[in-house]
C-alpha cells in the first residue's frame, strides 16, 4: 500500500509523470506475491490450508500469519521467513523507476527522505509504513486532514483498507478530499451500524468499478449490473462491517447492523465524511457519518431518510 502513496507523492511533486507511475506500479503488481502463495511455494502449507485461513479472515481482523499459527499450519519462525520474503515488495517500485530511467537511486532516496519529513513521520512510523502497517499509514493520512475525523473514523477506515487488500485489490490506496461531496448519480450500497456508537456506512460507486469489485468478490467475471453484481458488493460491505463489529466488541462496545440497501442514481446529503478508495480499475467513495439520522438519500425512486 505504501508504494501507491509514495508513487502519487512523486507524481504530485512533478518528479515523475502519470504514465511513468502507471508503468512502474503495473510492474510492481506483476511481481508482488501474496502471503499464502509464498507459503505454498515454500512447502509450508497446502492450498486447502491457505483457503481455510482466507475464510477465517472473512470473520476476523487478523493477518494471514497470525491465523495460520493459531491453526498450527505455520510456526513463528516460518512466518518471519515469509514476512522477510514479502517485505522486499516495496523495493520493486524503486527498481522499476530506476531500471526504466525515470529516476536515479539518489533521487529516489532523497524523495523518500522528503516524504518522511513532509508527513512528520518518526523513524519508527516510517519503518512501520514501509513494512506494510496499514493502521499507521491510514492514521497519518487522516490526522493530516482532520484529527477529529481521524478519531471518529480511523479504526473503521484502517480496517476497510485492510479488507480491500485482503479480498479485493492489493494495489488500493485511500485519499481524503477537501470537499465532502459524494459523487451524484452513482450506485449507493449502504448499511447502518446501530447501538451506542451508531454509524452510517455506504459505498458510492459507478457501474465500471462496481463490476470490478463485484467480479473479484464473486470470483467470476460479471459484465452487467444485475442482482448478482449488486449482491456481491453488498456482501463485501456486510463482511467488512461484521469484522468491524467484532473488533468493537473486543474493545468493549457492542453494536449491531441492519440489512444492506442498494440505491440507484443516488444523491447523499447531511453531516457526512467521505474517502475516495482508488483501485487498479477505478475509484469509489466510502461514505460515513456518526449521525445517521441526519443523512438523507435521494435516488431514482424517491427520497429516503435513513
Amino acid at each position: 500500500m505504501f508504494s501507491q502513496y509514495f508513487g502519487h507523492y512523486l507524481l504530485n511533486r512533478g518528479l515523475i509523470t502519470r504514465e511513468q507511475l502507471a508503468d512502474s506500479l503495473e510492474f510492481q503488481k506483476t511481481v508482488h506475491v501474496k502471503f499464502g502463495v509464498i507459503a505454498v511455494d515454500e512447502g509450508f502449507m497446502t492450498t486447502a490450508q491457505v483457503e481455510e485461513v482466507h475464510e477465517k479472515q472473512r470473520q476476523m481482523d487478523k493477518r494471514f500469519g497470525e491465523i495460520a499459527v493459531e491453526l498450527g499450519y505455520l510456526t513463528e519462525e516460518q512466518v518471519e521467513s515469509l514476512i522477510s520474503h514479502q517485505k522486499q515488495s516495496h523495493l520493486y517500485l524503486a527498481q522499476a523507476l530506476v531500471d526504466r530511467g525515470y529516476m536515479t537511486i539518489d533521487e529516489f532516496g532523497a524523495a523518500l527522505n522528503e516524504y518522511k519529513k513532509d508527513n512528520s513521520l518518526s523513524d519508527e512510523q516510517f519503518e512501520a509504513i514501509r513494512n506494510g502497517n496499514v493502521d499507521t499509514l491510514v492514521e497519518k493520512i487522516l490526522v493530516a486532514y482532520d484529527e477529529e475525523k481521524a478519531a471518529k473514523y480511523g479504526k473503521y477506515l484502517s480496517l476497510f483498507a485492510k479488507n480491500m487488500i485482503r479480498f479485493i485489490d492489493d494495489q488500493v490506496y485511500l485519499e481524503v478530499s477537501e470537499t465532502n461531496n459524494v459523487t451524484p448519480g452513482n450506485w449507493l450500497i449502504k448499511q447502518d451500524v446501530v447501538g451506542t456508537s451508531p454509524l452510517f456506512t455506504g459505498i458510492s460507486i459507478n457501474d465500471e468499478t462496481l463490476l470490478y469489485v463485484a467480479s473479484i468478490y464473486a470470483e467470476e467475471e460479471l459484465t452487467e449490473i444485475d442482482a448478482l453484481a449488486k449482491d456481491a458488493v453488498s456482501e463485501f460491505l456486510n463482511l467488512h462491517n461484521g469484522i468491524y463489529l467484532v473488533n468493537m466488541s473486543n474493545w468493549g462496545t457492542e453494536l449491531d447492523m441492519k440489512p444492506q440497501q442498494v440505491f440507484e442514481s443516488a444523491t447523499v446529503s447531511g453531516d457526512l465524511f467521505q474517502v475516495t478508495v482508488n483501485t487498479s480499475k477505478g475509484a469509489f467513495q466510502v461514505v460515513l457519518s456518526d449521525n445517521p439520522s441526519n443523512i438523507a438519500v435521494e435516488s431514482a425512486t424517491g427520497t429516503q431518510t435513513v
